[in-house]
């Protein structure tokens, strides 16, 4: 009776655990499903109640009006170097690092790691002006340059390749790894580079994997930095550009605008197909390591 009564606990529990996790699928997904629906939609269609959800006659045309309307070319272009140096800046940075706080002693390494968890508690938004400042005027100063950094690669990709949370996120992922094997690699006179990169970064991979999705995502998708150092139309990423596809006065083809955000989300979510391998491999191997 028992253990009847502990079989339906865990039916009962695995049933609320697939429900809540359904119900999260539909919250994040809906909106998703929405925007691609509207994308192939004219704008009567879109303002139609009872809302449709499918299409009747989907208008592919809202694509090629969106990518004629705006260079999202150029934008595409802007994004892809600004993910790239960006976040690998942040990878290279949070990895050295987080290295150096989980296993080198040096002086006040304590304090210096609070002070880093510190910078996760300060808002983006507070370092935008002492930024804007530095690149518009310090570094035509300091460096001697005929012109400020302002509207280009350096100004957007720069501030911001320094990461607490990455720090943060990965001292603790190598906090967890199993000592004795670090320590057989002093023992046998590995160096820390190839100690970092022949033993600890392997035996991270899940946590390395994460952090470089997160970091990915997140300069694709920064904007407000971005529209503020950029002046011009061929400088800015694609999720400033799209905002170009905006009426001013507000006669906007809500159609033609959800296509062109499907051109920003789109390759995260091709990013993310490839990347499932991956992190499901990492996954698999620090469990089977652990």
């Amino acid at each position: 009776m028992d253990r009847l009564s502990q079989s339906q606990q865990q039916r009962i529990s695995s049933a609320v655990s697939y429900l809540g996790l359904a119900l999260v699928v539909i919250i994040i997904g809906l909106p998703m499903f929405w925007m691609l629906s509207s994308s192939l939609k004219t704008l009567g269609q879109i303002y139609t109640f009872p809302p449709r959800w499918i299409p009747s006659n989907p208008q592919w045309s809202n694509y090629q009006e969106a990518w004629n309307a705006v260079p999202f070319g150029r934008f595409y272009v802007n994004s892809i170097i600004i993910t790239f140096f960006g976040a690998g800046l942040q990878i290279i940075n949070g990895t050295l690092c987080a290295y150096a706080f989980a296993f080198l002693k040096f002086p006040f390494k304590n304090v210096l790691f609070l002070l880093v968890l510190a910078a996760l508690m300060v808002p983006g938004e507070v370092v935008i002006l002492p930024n804007f400042l530095f690149f518009g005027n310090k570094v035509r100063e300091w460096f001697n340059l005929d012109t400020n950094w302002i509207n280009t690669y350096q100004a957007i990709v720069l501030p911001g390749a320094a990461t607490a949370f990455g720090t943060f996120l990965m001292r603790q992922g190598f906090m967890g790894l199993p000592r004795d094997v670090l320590d057989a690699a002093k023992v046998d006179g590995a160096g820390h580079m190839r100690t970092m990169f022949g033993i600890v970064l392997p035996m991270a991979k899940p946590i390395v994997i994460t952090f470089a999705l997160i970091s990915i995502v997140n300069k694709w998708n920064d904007y407000l930095w971005p529209l503020i150092v950029t002046r011009t139309v061929e400088m800015r990423p694609i999720t400033v550009g799209v905002r170009l596809l905006y009426d001013a006065e507000g006669n906007n083809n809500w159609g033609v605008i959800m296509a062109g955000t499907t051109f920003v989300v789109l390759p995260l979510i091709i990013v993310y197909i490839f990347a499932q391998r991956f992190i499901i491999d990492g996954l698999t191997a620090g469990a089977t390591k652990g």
